[in-house]
Parts: structure tokens; sequence; C-alpha cells
């Protein structure tokens, strides 16, 4: 929902790419990123069909699965946003690719006259504001040394993307580069490689009727374990989240009909001690109580963006003094 972009090129390029492999193999040549072909012959169309279209299966999938994870990037920027950074990381790192291959060439003598096909810069650029922007909350451990976070799963899909090829590492460094220079606020490339509002309204006028889905009911969404035990697990837990956020509701409708304020150091006692200078006795006095603390509208955007509701971002975040891991632990615990 509300990521028609994301939608299409997930439906669009892996449709062609599996169709060419299965059907139309003697089509596949013209999808072909041949670099000597674009170099001597002058054809600059082969940059087109060769970096939008995966020839391996395996990078379609892999590069289909990190874009559904990076859709999360529309919803938060915009559709329009979203295909410029798109348009110029796919711009930037066409160029890069070239750098590379000549760096490479000159340095260590190998010559590469083609690299794998598909829309693999672009995809490994949203590495750059997946890294820098979104949250890392620990989920679990493994043998007691080892963080498995919210994050892990992407960083491994793109490990598996970037071993699937010889030459993916070129591709892979010039993501990364466009993805870095179109995030820098000092070079100012988004001013420059960014897709005109007028464009922007036609494809939205046109594709996005086609490619929008229906929006979701309100149901807590619930990510799939890889077991059994795991996704029942989660399900005990989005059962025990919901007796407690039933039981935050009711306290709240209770203290609202006597005139009062939840007491959150009873509801969440995990969270007292942070202010144990406000309170003596564990009794707060009534001079000494401290104004709510305001909280940022982006982090309340970030927990949003988890699954939570805005009014459950809101109350944690005002329990927590603000702090992001504090109550996106406590919300994941409960």
């Amino acid at each position: 929902d509300k990521a028609p972009l994301s939608k299409s090129l997930l439906l669009v390029p892996s449709a062609i790419s599996i169709l060419l492999t299965l059907l139309f193999q003697h089509y596949q040549k013209f999808f072909a990123y041949n670099l000597q072909a674009v170099k001597e012959d002058f054809q600059i169309w082969r940059l087109v069909c060769g970096r939008t279209i995966c020839l391996d299966l395996k990078d379609t999938f892999c590069s289909s699965l990190l874009i559904y994870n990076f859709r999360i990037f529309e919803r938060r920027y915009g559709s329009r946003k979203f295909s410029s950074f798109l348009l110029g990381a796919w711009m930037l790192s066409a160029l890069f690719d070239l750098l590379l291959v000549e760096i490479t060439q000159y340095i260590f003598g190998i010559t590469i006259n083609s690299l794998p096909s598909g829309f693999l810069g672009p995809v490994f650029a949203l590495f750059v504001p997946f890294y820098s922007s979104i949250p890392r909350v620990q989920v679990t451990q493994v043998l007691g040394h080892f963080s498995i976070t919210n994050k892990s799963l992407v960083y491994i899909l793109g490990l598996q993307l970037l071993t699937s090829g010889s030459y993916i590492w070129i591709l892979a460094l010039s993501g990364l580069i466009s993805g870095i220079c179109y995030n820098s606020s000092i070079l100012k490339v988004h001013r420059i490689l960014c897709v005109p509002r007028w464009v922007a309204k036609v494809f939205s006028w046109t594709l996005e009727p086609v490619f929008s889905s229906v929006e979701p009911t309100n149901e807590v969404r619930v990510g799939m374990g890889a077991t059994v035990d795991i996704q029942r697990q989660q399900r005990m837990e989005l059962l025990d989240r919901q007796i407690m956020m039933s039981q935050v509701a009711q306290m709240r409708r209770q203290r609202q009909q006597q005139g009062g304020m939840i007491n959150w150091n009873r509801l969440f006692p995990p969270l007292r001690h942070r202010h144990n200078a406000n309170y003596q006795d564990h009794r707060p006095s009534e001079q000494g109580i401290p104004p709510p603390t305001e909280v940022s509208e982006e982090q309340v955007a970030r927990l949003m963006e988890m699954g939570f509701s805005r009014g459950d971002a809101l109350e944690a975040l005002r329990a927590s003094n603000n702090d992001l891991n504090v109550a996106t632990n406590f919300l994941l615990q409960h």
C-alpha cells in the first residue's frame, strides 16, 4: 500500500526476466549489459536495456526481495522523491560502472567486456539511506555474542546478491558510491537529477491507478517466522501485546473519566528507574511533576513504520523520555 513505484519495479522487470529466461531466450542478447558494444559501437540503448532487466533468476529474486524491503522509503519520501533517488542513482551508477571498469583494466590489466544485467545499481544505492536512516533494533542473539537485528535479513540478501556473479562487485561499489553522492548535502546532486513535477503527475494519472493497492485493514502486522515454533511465538507475542494495549486503553479511559493522568511509572516498571530524580519513595509530589515530554514527530514516524499505531508510539516515547531505542524495545516486548 502507498508504494506503487515499488510494486511496479517488483512486477514488471520480474515478469520480463521470467519470460526471457523461459520462453524468449533468443531475445536475451538485447538485454545483455555489453560494455564493449557501448564503448566501441556506441550502442547507448544497451545501457537502458542491460541495466533494467535481470537475465539471472537468482539476481531477479534477490533484487525483488530487496526492493520489497526498501518500499519503506517510498512511503516515507513519497513516490516522486523516491523515483528521483532511483533515477539519480541509476544515472550515476552507469557512469561509475564505466569508470571502475577502466580503473580495473588500468591497474590490474583485467579487461571486462560485460557486467551482470539488471536494476542492480539503484538497489545497492538504497543501502545507503537504509544504513543511515533506519533504526537498528536488536531482535535476538546467537551464541550469546552475535546480535540479530531487524536489518540483518536485508544485509544477508545484499551479501547473497553480491556473491552471485564474478563482476557484480563493480555494480555494488558503483551503486554505493552513487547512493552516497545522491544523499550528500554537499554535492547537491538531488537538485539536478530529479523527476520533474509534470512527469510525476503524468505517471500518477496513468500508471498509479494500475499499480495501486487496496488499503490494508487495521490488523497489526506480524512477521512470518522461519519455523512453526517461531510463528507460534510471534502469535503469542502479538496476543500479549494486544492484551497489554487494551489494558492501557482501559486505564486511560478510567483516568480521563476521573480527570487524572495515567501513572506511567506503574504501567511501565522497567522505565521507572529513568526518573528516580523526580520521585521520592516512588511517590511523585504534586509540585514536582515535570511537564509532558515533547515527542519528536520523526521518531513517531519511525515507530509507525515498524507497524505500531500512532497512539502507542506517542505513549511509549513519552514514557521513555523520548528515547527511541527504549520505546521500540518496550513495544516489541509487549
